[in-house]
């Protein structure tokens, strides 16, 4: 089906590996990343760790700018870094070495490590693969015009009903998001896939292909 957690992540590289192991599905787990936080943040280890206000932790080696909004609850692992102007508006998880760049917002994510916004993003109700990378202006569009739940379209065909309304979008580990694209809601995205410039993305990219247009996906040679 290749929609489910195992076909798009490696547990072994996000601190969020407890939560996800719980569920099948990635967006199964958006429910409850801010309870995961709030259980998880007391038990890090203080040598390693700041608790910089009530619900916030913050890995003594990430770099925090001091105009940076951090909205609790939130975890900011080691090496990641957090830009001018971020605003981090809760229920979020920076990974090992992430980068969440000048004003990008985030709401309700899983960043693994070495995940990069680095420039201009929206990224809410979504879950961002190992190294992943949003170019400048890509954003995750996390709400339908019309509000009704979002409906996962899977690579076989079958219509995954998710009973959820906010949902932006699961990306792989490696998935390369080209500049000032929109992924629209449920849109699932397979490990090492490309996404062109200026794309509309809905639905379901099958890992290791390039899209370039929703009539024109290519596999990587």
């Amino acid at each position: 089906m290749d929609v489910r957690i195992a076909d798009l992540y490696d547990l072994s590289n996000t601190i969020a590996a407890p939560l996800l192991e719980r569920f099948e599905y990635p967006w199964e787990a958006l429910a409850h990343i801010k309870e995961f936080i709030l259980e998880l943040g007391p038990t890090l280890p203080h040598d390693e760790f700041d608790q910089v206000k009530e619900g916030v932790w913050i890995a003594k080696d990430a770099k925090v700018f001091e105009s940076a909004y951090l909205g609790a609850p939130l975890i900011v692992d080691h090496g990641a870094e957090v830009r001018h102007c971020a605003f981090v508006r809760g229920s979020a998880i920076v990974g090992k070495g992430a980068v969440v760049g000048n004003s990008v917002e985030l709401k309700n994510c899983i960043l693994f490590d070495k995940a990069q916004v680095p420039h201009f993003n929206y990224v809410g109700d979504s879950i961002l693969g190992r190294g992943a990378h949003m170019g400048a202006g890509a954003i995750t569009s996390n709400l339908k015009s019309d509000r009704t739940l979002v409906v996962v379209k899977a690579a076989d065909g079958e219509a995954i009903e998710t009973g959820i309304k906010k949902f932006g979008a699961m990306l792989g580990d490696g998935v390369e998001v080209g500049c000032n694209s929109v992924l629209n809601p449920g849109s699932v995205v397979g490990k090492g896939c490309t996404v062109y410039p200026l794309s509309r993305v809905r639905g379901f990219v099958p890992a290791n292909h390039i899209f370039k247009d929703p009539d024109n996906i290519v596999q990587k040679r």
